[in-house]
C-alpha cells in the first residue's frame, strides 16, 4: 500500500532529486510559493519552496523502490525519521498542502505604504524612513525627518532593507 513519507535533500538540490525519483516511479510533491521580491533593486515575482530542503513522496514500500534505493538518489539525504524507521506522513496533511499549493496566492516581500524601512547604503546609510510608494521599477519614495519636518526622497531599492 502506498504511504506518504518526508524526505530530507542536499541545499538547493530538491529538484534534481525530484527529477531522479519520478524517473524511478515515485510520486513526488514539492510546494512552491511564489513571492515578490527585490531582486537587485527590481521587484521580481520568483517561485520559492514552502520547505526548503525537503520533498514530500509517495510510494509502496513493499513493490518497490526501496527505501535505500530512494536514499541513494542523487540531491537525496535521508528519510526523516521517527526512531530507525522511516515517518509515515499523514494524508490529510498531504491534502491540506495541495489546496495551498492550488489557490497560488502570491507573497509579497515589498513594503506597503507606511512600512518602516531602513537604508543600508548610499546617501542616506542608516537612516529610518516610512515607505510611501514605489518610483519606477527600481527606485522608492521614502519619507524622512529632517529637521523635525518630513522630507520626501527617492531612494534607489538596491540601497534599502525591507
Amino acid at each position: 500500500m502506498k504511504s506518504w513519507y518526508l524526505l530530507f535533500c542536499k541545499k538547493q538540490e530538491q529538484l534534481r532529486a525530484k527529477t531522479h525519483l519520478e524517473n524511478q516511479g515515485v510520486d513526488c510533491f514539492y510546494p512552491e510559493l511564489e513571492v515578490e521580491k527585490n531582486v537587485r533593486g527590481k521587484v521580481k515575482k520568483v517561485r520559492e519552496p514552502l520547505f526548503p530542503s525537503y520533498i514530500f513522496i509517495n510510494f509502496d514500500a513493499d513493490v518497490g523502490p526501496s527505501f535505500t534505493t530512494i536514499r541513494s538518489t542523487r540531491g537525496v539525504v535521508d528519510f526523516v525519521r521517527c526512531g530507525l524507521s522511516p515517518q509515515v506522513v499523514s494524508e490529510d496533511l498531504i491534502v491540506g498542502l495541495k489546496a495551498i499549493d492550488d489557490s497560488q496566492r502570491c507573497v509579497s516581500e515589498i513594503p506597503v505604504s507606511g512600512d518602516i524601512v531602513r537604508v543600508v547604503s548610499g546617501q542616506y546609510l542608516g537612516v529610518q524612513a516610512i515607505y510611501e510608494e514605489p518610483d519606477g521599477e527600481r527606485r522608492s519614495f521614502l519619507l524622512i525627518n529632517l529637521l523635525n519636518n518630513q522630507v520626501k526622497i527617492s531612494v534607489e531599492n538596491c540601497h534599502l532593507d525591507f
